[in-house]
């Protein structure tokens, strides 16, 4: 049986806080993609599930939420995965700087947390 969302945190290559809510039996971690002030592009592991393995089967439906008040972004995504055969979702957002200019940033959900052995 899928067990209930949880909460965790983290920051990326700007220092820019995010919360993301995750299901803890399908989600491995979460990166972050962005240009940075130099012109080159950087990836970021802005989560990662503290479990090493998965307790339960995630369900059919799996959900992942991502918020950020300091870039006033706030995305779920939910997929219905009966055979648990996706593994990885990118979602792209176009962020508005606080200059009006705009940036667009990529964060990959993956999933593939190894099954416990028990």
């Amino acid at each position: 049986m899928a067990r209930h969302n949880r909460e965790g945190h983290g920051a990326d290559q700007r220092g820019q806080e995010y919360e993301v809510s995750y299901q803890p039996d399908w989600l491995r971690l979460v990166k972050v993609t962005r240009t940075l002030e130099t012109g080159r592009q950087s990836t970021k592991t802005l989560f990662r599930n503290p479990a090493e393995n998965a307790e339960a089967e995630p369900g059919d439906r799996v959900r992942t939420r991502v918020r950020s008040s300091d870039e006033s972004l706030d995305f779920e995504v939910s997929i219905s995965d009966p055979r648990s055969a996706v593994s990885r979702i990118r979602v792209t957002c176009l962020i508005t700087a606080e200059d009006g200019s705009r940036e667009e940033v990529e964060f990959s959900l993956d999933s593939q947390l190894p099954r416990s052995r028990g």
